[in-house]
């Protein structure tokens, strides 16, 4: 089809979970809750750690970011599905679909490596105790959570670009609940291939690397907890 006959897409239908109207209601009360308990649990992780001096170690200050970007990571995604389960139109414009999307990669590549320099304290606490004080410094810490913060959101950034450089010329319903890649390379118009090769090798690397840290860490732990036993 020649390219002048292409109408250019300026928003998205978001399908969802189920097209069962009589289902709709009740998807809505139980995911409400869910995000409610989320958003009250991880508020009340962050002000108690916040708050409490006791609290104020290396620790506690990489779980009071976990639950920070998990708190927002909920809420990239929650609150236009509910808005959806309640509506006839299930809509979101183009410029809102890519924030969704930008967000939803860049905080779950952070939450990934929070998780990742949690491990990496946990094994210098348990495996060199002497040398955790100067190792897990304020600085250090500091450094620690804002690498995960700055790698993720250049991550979700450099897709984000890259799917913005895709042609959306209709259809415009996407076949999820949030605007995520699969359903959204479905729909593109132009050649995908450089955004698969980019989303498989990011994804991949991303998983591995953080996993691999975690596993790794967790392995000299309980190395670490077996010699201490032994020793008794």
């Amino acid at each position: 089809m020649p390219r002048q006959n292409y109408s250019t897409v300026t928003e998205f239908v978001l399908l969802g979970l189920t097209d069962r109207a009589d289902l709709q209601p009740v998807l809505f009360a139980v995911f409400l809750l869910i995000y409610v308990i989320t958003i009250i649990g991880n508020l009340t992780m962050i002000f108690l750690i916040r708050t409490d001096s006791k609290l104020h170690t290396p620790m506690y200050f990489f779980l009071s970011h976990l639950a920070f970007v998990d708190l927002c990571y909920a809420t990239t995604v929650t609150p236009q599905m509910l808005v959806n389960f309640l509506s006839k139109r299930k809509t979101i414009s183009f410029v809102g679909c890519f924030i969704q999307f930008h967000l939803f990669i860049a905080l779950g590549i952070t939450d990934y490596y929070m998780l990742t320099v949690m491990a990496y304290d946990r094994y210098v606490a348990i495996c060199q105790p002497l040398l955790y004080g100067s190792k897990m410094s304020r600085c250090v810490c500091v450094s620690l959570v804002a690498a995960p913060y700055l790698y993720g959101f250049a991550n979700g950034l450099a897709q984000t670009i890259l799917m913005l450089r895709l042609t959306f010329c209709g259809p415009n319903e996407i076949n999820h609940f949030y605007c995520a890649d699969p359903p959204l390379l479905v729909l593109a118009c132009s050649d995908t291939y450089i955004k698969e090769m980019a989303m498989f090798v990011v994804a991949g690397s991303n998983l591995t690397c953080s996993l691999g840290i975690i596993l790794v860490s967790y392995v000299f732990i309980f190395v670490a907890i077996l010699r201490i036993r032994s020793r008794r």
